[in-house]
Order: C-alpha cells, then sequence, then structure tokens
C-alpha cells in the first residue's frame, strides 16, 4: 500500500535526486526498499543503489525483492545514518524516504551524507509535512495521548519532526547543502473500506506502537475505538480517503 499512496511522490523524489543511468545512489533508512528498486530501475545495470538501514530484518526483504525483481545492482548493508561506514565521494545521489525524520542526530546524518557524496551530488529526502496536513497519522496520536493521560512531551524525533515550516530546509543548509528546496507534494490515503483504514494504522511500524504500549488494554480498546470514530469523516461512497501533505528536501554537495 504505500507504493500506491507515495508512488507518485517517490519518483518525483528520485527526478530531483537527478539519477540516471550509470549513477552509483545510496538509500537511508531504505526500510523494505520499494523505493530502491525504483531507483535501481532508474540507474540500469551499469549504476547500482547501496541500500542502509539499521534493521537487517527489513534489509533481507529488500535484497530478496531486488533478487525477484532480477535487479543485481542492489547492495543491502546494516548501518546506522549517522556512522556512515563508507567512503568519502563514493555516490553521486543519495536518497531518504520517510527515514530522516527517525534519525535521532538528524544534523550528523546529513553531514555524514553530504560526506559520502561526490562534488556536484544530489540529496532528496521525503518526509511528511505538519500533523495537522496529514489527520491518517496524527489522529491516532492525538486519541493516544488523550486515553492514557500522556503528559510527558512528545517524543523528541517522529513522523511530523521536520515538517515545521523552515526546519527541513535549516537542516540541509546547516550541514553545508547548496541549492537547498523544500518541494510540497500533495496526495490522498485511500482504502476501500474504515476497516481496511484501521487495519493499516494498527499493523504498519510506526512511532504510535510506541505510544500505545505505554497504555493498558482496556486503554488501547477505548483508543482504536475512538480513532475509527475520528476516522469517520473521511468515509465516502468510494471507501475511506484522508489527505497527506508531504515534503521533498533536496540540496547539493
Amino acid at each position: 500500500m504505500r507504493a500506491q499512496f507515495f508512488g507518485q511522490a517517490t519518483e518525483r523524489m528520485l527526478d530531483l535526486a537527478k539519477l540516471h543511468v550509470g549513477s552509483q545512489v545510496l538509500d537511508v533508512g531504505a526500510g523494505t526498499g520499494d523505493q530502491t528498486l525504483a531507483a535501481a530501475r532508474r540507474v540500469g545495470p551499469t549504476g547500482s543503489v547501496v541500500a542502509i538501514d539499521v534493521s537487517a530484518s527489513m534489509l533481507e526483504m529488500t535484497a530478496m525483492s531486488a533478487r525477484e525483481a532480477g535487479l543485481s545492482n542492489v547492495a543491502t548493508r546494516v548501518m546506522d545514518a549517522q556512522r556512515l561506514d563508507l567512503a568519502s565521494e563514493s555516490f553521486d545521489a543519495a536518497i531518504s524516504r520517510f527515514a530522516l525524520m527517525l534519525i535521532p542526530d538528524v544534523d550528523r546524518a546529513l553531514g555524514a551524507i553530504r560526506r559520502v557524496l561526490r562534488p556536484g551530488g544530489t540529496f532528496a529526502a521525503l518526509v511528511f509535512s505538519t500533523a495537522e496536513a496529514d489527520p491518517f497519522l496524527s489522529i491516532p496520536h492525538t486519541v493516544a495521548r488523550r486515553v492514557g493521560r500522556l503528559t510527558s512531551p512528545p517524543e523528541p524525533f517522529g513522523e511530523f519532526r521536520l515538517g515545521a515550516p523552515g526546519v527541513l530546509c535549516d537542516g540541509f543548509k546547516k550541514a553545508g547543502f547548496r541549492d537547498v528546496a523544500v518541494h510540497v507534494f500533495a496526495t490522498r490515503r485511500r482504502f476501500p473500506s474504515l476497516a481496511d483504514a484501521i487495519w493499516y494504522a494498527k499493523e504498519t511500524p510506526m512511532p504510535l506502537r510506541e505510544l500505545l504500549v505505554q497504555l493498558d488494554r482496556g486503554q488501547q480498546d477505548e483508543a482504536w475505538a475512538q480513532i475509527e470514530r475520528a476516522y469517520q469523516q473521511f468515509v465516502g461512497h468510494d471507501g475511506f480517503e484522508s489527505p497527506s501533505e508531504l515534503l521533498i528536501g533536496v540540496g547539493t554537495k
């Protein structure tokens, strides 16, 4: 479903990263890697994509998908973006989809990514915008905090950490990137039914899970009941549909 929701935004990210046949590409926080495979197809057999993530199990899925797709130009490495064990100036481009905002030290990661790019290399990162612009993600957070009476401040990193005006742009500039730009990309989350939307919200690994574990079983049940009621506003004749705003940050070394 991620490919369905975010396929066009992913293609736009790859456009902005200036991938071309023969490019050597780093995919930061690759996860299960559908964007890795899209990048690998663009760069062709004379190019390559190195997919890194802190999760070995996710990278195993990426490697398996690449083999099934007949792509021999994908390599995976378990690695922390804050400490890139990669040679300086070894990539033509770098990409990151929905990972940058989850890295504890974003500034350090951005500096490391810039270091491994060749002069003129481009980094493009896709992140979520603000909580207000993505109710599918923000409603469960709000409800869980209310039901659980959680008074501690929100987590220091999460889906919307880089969404406020200027934050993403400033991070790129602080790391030394030039020609920095942030592109707004509006999309929609669509599901056949409300039940499908609830299932996806429960099953998709998001920081929401870390919030819900702070609630007891009764509170969790109540939270999901309230989330379902709140989601009703997005149900129409064609199923569930809610807005989502994304940001694509771009910078050149």
